[in-house]
């Protein structure tokens, strides 16, 4: 049995890895062409597109509620309803999108100037948030479709879907911003288009996998009110978890830069900070990757009513987050002189970053679990208790890290409580609610709020 659940296992989490891994890329390929404009419009890049990352990642409840769903009606055997509940997560994704694209393009302006990027940069990042965040709705029906991919066990067409899009975006971004013979290009603004534009076919070609799935079933593709309302409440508490897991994150950056001397030790801190935590949101990949298959697989065994199994697959998934974790940490230990200079030539920065990596590696495999344990749960349907597990967790988190910082821990004292307070808190009270019974939930629908218990 412990074969097949490895199979499993693997068969999801490989190609969600390598779809993650895609997202980063995409990013990574429109800062290479728009580098080559000149520095104003590579700031202008990333002033815009914190504001869109923050829109959007707002939102993975899209995603991760879908899943849940989705899955837990497959499990019972019911693909047709499982695919109506796809379809009203979609709808959903349709209906907030509008409202964020609203607000994304019309406050533009002032969402750029409240993160001060000096008046050089205000107008082009502005120009540029404006048209790519009319890609704010693509952004999120994908988010909702893969969802209802992951759900059903399919994380192979999100992939494919992925490694086109990142083609496209590319030939797209070179043709708009620099042009191709008496099309002189369209220089920054054609970056944000062509991106648009990449994320607008990505968005249609897995939404149209979905409606096909959904007609093949006989379920309707009309917006069902009740379902769209519930597919809305099952996100609220998933966006308070996300909530306390960003502001965990800004109340950490905030304590490296509150913490350092005025001079030029605040750039070299905030430099090796940024470094850190760059190479843990990419190493964070590998473990989302078997989180992602937790949601798939724990809501499919709860759906069929088989606690027996969800705990069997529970258990093989935190081994497989344990050994993840040594691996990544293990490999993040072993590389950690060698980093820095591949980023930058600041000598500074590399001898800080060596003993910041060293406490991020030694984190890994409690990251790991952590990683898993909260992929089960949002499978599970179980967002009430993370979302309190999260406001506990940052309760813990965010005064230890800002005390540490004022008596002057700096950058590895702050990583110190980040690796040992905020990862040690949350391993706790996953743990603590996973070895209890009240997640266990079984049936075709995920929990009510009446049926949970924390």
């Amino acid at each position: 049995m412990t074969r097949s659940i490895d199979r499993e296992i693997l068969r999801l989490a490989l190609p969600a890895f390598l779809a993650l891994v895609a997202e980063p890329l995409f990013l990574l390929a429109d800062a290479a062409i728009v580098g080559r404009l000149g520095t104003v419009e590579l700031a202008a890049l990333g002033i815009a597109g914190v504001v869109l990352q923050t829109v959007v990642g707002l939102c993975v409840f899209l995603a991760y509620g879908t899943t849940a769903g989705v899955a837990r009606r497959l499990g019972a055997g019911d693909r047709r309803s499982a695919l109506a509940l796809g379809i009203d997560g979609l709808w959903l994704a349709v209906l907030i999108g509008a409202a964020a694209t609203l607000v994304t393009v019309g406050l533009a302006g002032p969402m750029v100037r409240a993160l001060d990027p000096g008046p050089d940069v205000v107008g082009p990042a502005t120009t540029y948030l404006r048209i790519a965040g009319l890609g704010v709705s693509p952004l999120l029906l994908m988010l909702a479709a893969t969802g209802v991919l992951r759900g059903l066990q399919d994380t192979r067409t999100p992939l494919i879907v992925a490694a086109a899009g990142n083609v496209l975006n590319v030939v797209l971004n070179l043709l708009l911003v620099y042009g191709i013979g008496a099309f002189a290009g369209l220089g920054l603004p054609g970056s944000a288009l062509g991106s648009l534009l990449a994320q607008v076919a990505m968005a249609a070609a897995l939404v149209a996998v979905v409606v096909r799935g959904a007609r093949r079933e006989g379920a309707a593709l009309r917006p069902d009110v009740v379902g769209v309302l519930a597919a809305g409440r099952t996100g609220v508490p998933l966006v308070v978890r996300t909530l306390t897991l960003r502001a965990a994150l800004l109340a950490t950056t905030y304590a490296v830069a509150s913490g350092s001397a005025a001079d030029g030790s605040r750039a070299v801190d905030l430099a090796t900070h940024q470094l850190a935590m760059t190479l843990w949101t990419f190493l964070a990949f590998v473990l989302d990757a078997i989180a992602i298959a937790a949601q798939a697989l724990t809501g499919r065994h709860l759906g069929a009513g088989d606690v027996t199994a969800t705990r069997a697959v529970t258990r093989r998934m935190v081994r497989w987050g344990w050994g993840a974790g040594l691996v990544t940490g293990v490999l993040l230990a072993a590389g950690s002189p060698l980093l820095g200079p591949l980023f930058t030539g600041d000598e500074r920065v590399h001898d800080l970053l060596v003993p910041v990596l060293l406490v991020a590696a030694l984190a890994q495999p409690v990251a790991g679990v952590v990683f898993v344990l909260d992929g089960v749960l949002i499978g599970a349907g179980d967002g009430r208790y993370l979302a309190l597990g999260g406001l506990v967790t940052l309760a813990v988190h965010a005064p230890l890290v800002l005390l540490v910082a004022s008596l002057g821990g700096g950058v590895v004292g702050v990583w110190m409580v980040f690796a040992g307070a905020f990862m040690g808190a949350r391993w706790l009270v996953l743990v603590h609610r996973e070895r209890g019974e009240a997640w266990l939930v079984v049936g075709s629908d995920p929990p009510t709020r009446s049926s949970q218990s924390t």
